[in-house]
């Protein structure tokens, strides 16, 4: 009878190891790789590891290899299929042409974040992310 509960601890990872998976960080990194080993706290290992940016439209990717990512900052995975993988509308560029206009976009976006977190806490009372209270 146990078995038809589905999983909802790190345990149902298992039938993503060894698939390609798209790891959206809590920075906002998109990393794609291949699931190889994953524990108890969800933390992850990923091989033919490659950082995704995008701008427009057009992506870029940054090689990183193996890459261990921490479970705590894992905000979505999920298993990229690959027979559609390559249909995506995008056109593909150089990393170094991109991340400029990347990095702009993430400005605008964290001073956007900034504002709306300062008029929640002056006139709503929130805190501060970050905060006292917010703490792990």
């Amino acid at each position: 009878m146990d078995s038809l509960i589905p999983f909802t601890t790190s345990g149902s990872l298992v039938d993503c190891v060894d698939r390609k998976m798209l790891v959206i960080l809590r920075d906002g990194r998109k990393l794609h790789g291949v699931l190889r080993s994953y524990d108890q706290f969800a933390n992850l290992v990923l091989e033919d590891t490659v950082e995704r940016i995008y701008h427009g439209n057009a992506f870029a990717e940054n090689w990183h290899g193996l890459f261990l990512i921490r479970g705590e900052n894992v905000v979505l995975l999920g298993e990229i299929d690959l027979d559609r993988e390559d249909d995506i509308p995008l056109t593909q560029v150089d990393y170094h042409l991109l991340e400029p206009y990347h990095k702009q976009d993430a400005d605008m976006k964290k001073e956007r974040e900034d504002a709306k977190a300062h008029v929640l806490y002056q006139q709503k009372g929130f805190c501060k992310e970050g905060g006292e209270g917010d703490g792990y």
